[in-house]
């Protein structure tokens, strides 16, 4: 199955905002273990994700399927990046706040 443009759109930001992150933190050219490993569970996640087109962003979404651990991994993530985005990869970031203002129903499957 043909992955989706949005699910390959939030891989893609998920990707940089982790990438950003690793960098100013841990001050690594590549990614460190720690966030290699996230990052690896958000794409994963992703791939798995039961709403397919109709994906609300994950801050929005009625089911959190992270396990918590990773879930507050990548919400310090997002606050760090979130803000630098618009900076480093506006393109994406703009992609990103649109997609949080569409309002999508969704419902637990």
């Amino acid at each position: 199955m043909k992955e989706n443009d949005r699910i390959h759109r939030e891989k893609a930001t998920i990707e940089e905002m982790i990438t950003l992150y690793c960098k100013d933190k841990h001050s690594e050219e590549e990614l460190c273990e720690d966030c290699k490993e996230l990052l690896d569970y958000a794409d994963k996640r992703l791939s798995s994700c039961k709403f397919g087109i109709d994906k609300p962003v994950c801050g929005k979404c009625t089911v959190h399927c992270y396990k918590p651990a990773m879930r507050v991994k990548v919400q310090n993530v997002m606050k760090y990046s979130g803000p630098r985005m618009i900076f480093y990869h506006p393109k994406l970031a703009v992609r990103h706040f649109m997609d949080s203002l569409v309002k999508k129903k969704v419902t637990n499957l």
